[in-house]
């Protein structure tokens, strides 16, 4: 029987390398992407690390330095990114029959059955022909399983001798990205854990590998904790799934660029995320019977302060968007006060089922055929000609306070019509 081999595939610094796709002026200069309302960096290149700059810091904190440095800062361009990413994943499906989509940036491979002398040697070609297909760089983590995938492609990204493809397969290097990695690298090792697995005297990887004990690692922490040890001892127990599990709830939410004060721009801003999340309800063929929403003020100011959630459970399952936009507006009605500077709302869609086996309300209003048909075509407009071109009259028709701030964002360059690059 062939022992498992598993590749995970990642995008380097993925947000700025499809910025820099099509401004090749941007090669050599250090890029950054920012959060929703321009926030915080969410991506950076290697130029902008090496200036200080860290992961999740605030723009206006390190503006001098990006401005000192000629630091190319943009908005984030998700309508770009997530096209950029179908792209490499569709290459991707070329180089093995079984690929799970991690991330938009990241996939694992089964190459189980591959010769492994030459398991280098493929996955270089899947490098090369992901970056002459996309243009977007990318490293291979190979190994046994999963965690071990997570260590390999991180080696294979810091260490610049690998030429972005490293595998553990061979005992030295195992015993190397073992050793190289502390506990908190692991893949599945939040904060807590790190200081839990520090206290018992574990700071390596190698370390819990070798940990004899695990009795007492499963006790500490809990299945998942053991798991990952055997993970680390080249014994798999995460699968590659190649079904994406459908979302048991699925939440919409944005900080506003400026206070909102009114209801209706409230109303307008609850309207604009119930259609986002319904879209997402019906791409994944489900329908919800529970709707939540929430509104608050900025806590960061010394303003009067107000938070408030509100549910819902509908009498029938429901993914028509105006259906769900009407009962977020009698529950604002319910929980709305004047005289507060809001900053963020949000709804939440739960009681999540698939939309072919959900029981039909008996007296409940249930989806129509008509109402399915009208959904789905607004779904096909909106992915042909880009996200809200057809949306419903309650989300507003002008950019009001409570869009986000995007004030750097690049061009639809694969998305729009208007702002194809022109040469």
């Amino acid at each position: 029987m062939n022992e498992r081999i598993i590749a995970l595939i990642d995008c380097n610094s993925f947000y700025c390398s499809c910025e820099r796709l099509f401004r090749p002026d941007l090669m050599n200069r250090p890029v950054g992407v920012l959060s929703n309302n321009d926030g915080c960096f969410v991506s950076r290149t290697n130029e902008l690390k090496r200036l200080g700059v860290a992961m999740g810091a605030p723009y206006f904190q390190v503006k001098n330095i990006c401005d000192k440095n000629n630091v190319a800062v943009f908005s984030a361009n998700f309508s770009l990114y997530t096209n950029m990413s179908d792209r490499v994943m569709n290459t991707l499906f070329e180089f093995a029959p079984s690929i799970e989509i991690y991330s938009v940036d990241e996939a694992f491979l089964d190459l189980t059955g591959l010769d492994e002398g030459s398991i280098e040697s493929y996955c270089r070609n899947i490098k090369k022909t992901v970056e002459q297909n996309t243009g977007i760089p990318v490293c291979v983590g190979i190994a046994r399983t999963k965690v071990l995938a997570k260590l390999a492609n991180r080696i294979a990204k810091k260490d610049e001798s690998t030429k972005g493809v490293f595998s553990t397969l061979k005992k030295e290097n195992l015993e190397h990205a073992l050793s190289k990695s502390e506990i908190g690298d692991v893949w599945g090792i939040g904060r807590q854990s790190n200081i839990k697995f520090k206290i018992l005297g574990i700071k390596t990887a190698k370390q819990l590998r070798d940990y004899q004990n695990s009795y007492l690692i499963q006790k500490q922490f809990t299945k998942v904790g053991r798991m990952i040890q055997d993970e680390l001892r080249e014994i798999s127990c995460f699968p590659i799934s190649d079904e994406v599990p459908k979302k048991k709830e699925i939440m919409s939410s944005r900080t506003f660029g400026s206070p909102v004060f009114e209801k209706s721009s409230l109303r307008e801003s609850l309207a604009s995320y119930a259609g986002l999340a319904c879209e997402k309800l019906r791409k994944q063929n489900s329908v919800c019977q529970e709707v939540e929403i929430y509104i608050r003020t900025n806590p960061f100011k010394e303003i009067p302060q107000y938070v408030k959630s509100i549910s819902i459970t509908l009498e029938s399952a429901t993914c028509d968007t105006r259906k769900i936009i009407k009962e977020a507006f009698t529950l604002l009605d319910e929980i709305f006060v004047s005289g507060y500077e809001y900053k963020k709302a949000a709804i939440k869609l739960s009681k999540i089922q698939d939309k072919d086996e959900y029981q039909i309300s008996l007296f409940g209003k249930n989806d129509s055929q008509e109402d399915l048909i009208l959904m789905n075509l607004m779904d096909k407009i909106n992915a042909r000609d880009g996200d809200e071109t057809l949306k419903v009259a309650a989300c507003g028709t002008n950019k009001k306070a409570w869009f986000m701030k995007q004030t750097l964002k690049s061009p639809r360059y694969v998305t729009g019509w208007s702002e194809l690059l022109k040469i």
